[in-house]
């Protein structure tokens, strides 16, 4: 008879949930067919080695095994981080923060910022100014900062506007926002290879999904050409946002 309890039931939700996770950072990055792959090698190895007790065959994948949890880590190193970052993030556990206390000064500022980065892109869709600005999130943009210029500014409307303004020298590359200022413009991001982004959208909306894809920052992109504004994050991008979306997107974001 098989003792199947409650220790059990634990056990296989807790690996559901485990798998649940990789496989929307893996969906969200762009490898989700690799995820596809180890699982058909881990079904085969367990059927090989403990169902059907093939010696032959199982010895081999049992190689295969041992060292496969190195290579996948060497190979998803950044997705890995990205995972434990998400899973230790205040976000998940802001329920106990409002128990306790609640920022009310702080709140208010960040409403500010927001406000001055919608009302910057909303300047820049009318004239139909390109521009490219990252919120940082739980992941530093340390290395992405230092491909640009340091600027370390307090968020202003009218600042952002001149960053992005045609004869600016940085208006080519991201404005990188952390820590509620404006840390770095000109900066240099990864490009999507994805080939579900429409061949109508450029550059800026490439490296948005790219950094989107790359860890857990929101990148916001004017268009050049039509004025739309887009928005990535979590490995998505939306487009022909309104400035009332654009303002839902952000407050989601940071409160």
């Amino acid at each position: 008879m098989i003792d199947f309890g409650i220790k059990d039931i634990v056990d296989i939700l807790l690996v559901a949930l485990l798998l649940y996770y990789v496989y929307r950072l893996m969906k969200e990055s762009g490898t989700i067919n690799i995820f596809y792959g180890v699982m058909a090698f881990t079904i085969l190895w367990v059927f090989a080695s403990e169902i059907f007790d093939m010696r032959l065959i199982g010895s081999i994948l049992d190689k295969f095994m041992g060292i496969g949890l190195l290579i996948l880590v060497i190979l998803f190193q950044d997705q890995i981080k990205r995972f434990l970052v998400e899973m230790g993030s205040h976000r998940r556990w802001r329920f106990l923060r409002t128990l306790f206390h609640h920022h009310h000064d702080e709140d208010e500022k960040k409403h500010e910022w927001i406000l001055a980065i919608v009302y910057a892109c909303m300047a820049m869709a009318k004239s139909k100014t390109g521009a490219l600005i990252v919120i940082e999130q739980t992941v530093p943009l340390d290395d992405y900062e230092k491909t640009g210029d340091i600027i370390d500014a307090r968020i202003n409307t009218r600042l952002i506007e001149n960053i992005f303004f045609k004869n600016s020298p940085l208006h080519d590359g991201a404005l990188i926002v952390a820590h509620g200022r404006l840390a770095s413009a000109g900066c240099i991001l990864p490009v999507s290879h994805d080939s579900d982004v429409p061949r109508s959208l450029g550059l800026r909306h490439r490296s948005a999904l790219g950094i989107a894809q790359a860890c857990d920052a929101a990148a916001i992109v004017v268009s050049e050409e039509t004025g739309r504004i887009s928005f990535a994050h979590r490995g998505k991008l939306y487009t022909r946002l309104s400035s009332t979306d654009l303002e839902h997107r952000l407050s989601a974001l940071v409160f």
